[in-house]
């Protein structure tokens, strides 16, 4: 069995993971996880972004038996701090200046859960941004953006006039690394394989 003769249920209410997938043409349906997302006492970045992926997973393939349940949580790292979505604008700036012409950590974790079976992984990317000052931070808030992003800011939108320098793998940044996926979906027993997409014309 591959992933395309699958029933593939992504965990996740991000439009940008929905469009990774569907990308590399794996159709899917949308089950949002509804976890407590807080971050437990001595608890890594990695660690916290990987057991959020596992949990998301297990409270969509508990009710979704013999579905591949793909779930993902990204996070943003900087001086060892989390940073998650701002809660209003005055937190998207305070956010925005820290990050202005420094580099920070992506952090997203993937778990694939099929039948009794979980795998997951976290990729590591840093991201550096270009130097922004208080107008650009200001304008780019009023896109409204940061508002519902780790870090406030998305680097698939107008935030990719801001990110000056991406080590490590871009799709991560977005909220789904590929590759990684691909890995963890083979460890599951459903491996990814390229389908056709029709005849092209013209």
């Amino acid at each position: 069995m591959s992933v395309h003769s699958a029933r593939v249920i992504l965990a996740s209410a991000s439009p940008r993971r929905r469009e990774l997938l569907r990308l590399v043409g794996i159709e899917h349906e949308v089950r949002p996880a509804d976890i407590d997302e807080s971050l437990l006492p001595g608890e890594t970045p990695a660690a916290h972004a990987e057991r959020l992926a596992r949990a998301k997973a297990h409270a969509v393939a508990e009710h979704e038996p013999g579905a591949v349940v793909i779930a993902a949580d990204t996070i943003v790292v900087v001086d060892g701090e989390v940073l998650g979505k701002p809660g209003d604008e005055t937190a998207a700036r305070a956010m925005l200046r820290r990050l202005s012409g420094r580099t920070h950590t992506v952090l997203t974790a993937i778990a694939v859960a099929r039948e009794s079976q979980t795998e997951s992984a976290v990729e590591s990317v840093d991201v550096t941004f270009r130097p922004l000052n208080d107008e650009e931070i200001g304008a780019y808030i009023a896109t409204g953006e940061p508002m519902d992003k780790a870090g406030a800011y998305g680097i698939q939108g107008y935030g990719a006039t801001i990110v000056e320098r991406v080590n490590g793998d871009y799709f991560s940044v977005m909220g789904l690394g590929l590759r990684r996926l691909v890995e963890l979906l083979e460890r599951v027993g459903a491996p990814y394989r390229f389908e056709p997409r029709g005849t092209l014309t013209g």
